[in-house]
């Protein structure tokens, strides 16, 4: 029996905290320590119905520095999960600015998910100090 693959690029700013979502998804466990990524892939069997499929998660490097090589990972790409943190109001602003066009431009009509993560941090009182600061604070919960 030949299972389809499905194809899943994850793309935002960097320590934004896409690679820990994606290790929190495949083995039910939180990282304990940050590891800035270049490029990386998961694989996991997810079932659609009655039909096993292989999803294959790609996660890559938010940093500027990966601007060029970054869209190499692009190709046959089937859905974008583009990530901001709750807790960075620019990381939230480069989802239009920035990784909007950029996969718009590479992979037209490819549909896009976006994805607030770091939760779990929207009530830290030293994340809400320094935005408070900022005369800012942390993403809402709403479209839960």
């Amino acid at each position: 029996m030949v299972v389809a693959t499905i194809k899943c690029v994850v793309v935002g700013d960097g320590a934004v905290g896409k690679t820990c979502l994606l290790i929190s998804y495949t083995t039910n466990k939180f990282p304990s320590e940050y590891v800035p990524t270049v490029f990386d892939n998961y694989a996991v069997t997810v079932m659609i119905g009655d039909e096993p499929y292989t999803l294959g998660l790609f996660d890559t490097a938010g940093q500027e520095d990966y601007d060029r090589l970054r869209p190499l990972s692009y190709p046959q790409t089937d859905v974008f999960l583009v990530c901001f943190s709750v807790t960075s109001p620019a990381s939230f602003e480069n989802v239009r600015e920035k990784w909007f066009p950029e996969v718009r431009h590479h992979c037209p009509g490819v549909p896009c998910l976006i994805v607030g993560t770091q939760t779990d941090l929207r009530d830290d009182q030293t994340i809400r100090d320094k935005l408070s600061k900022q005369r800012m604070q942390p993403g809402s919960q709403r479209g839960r």
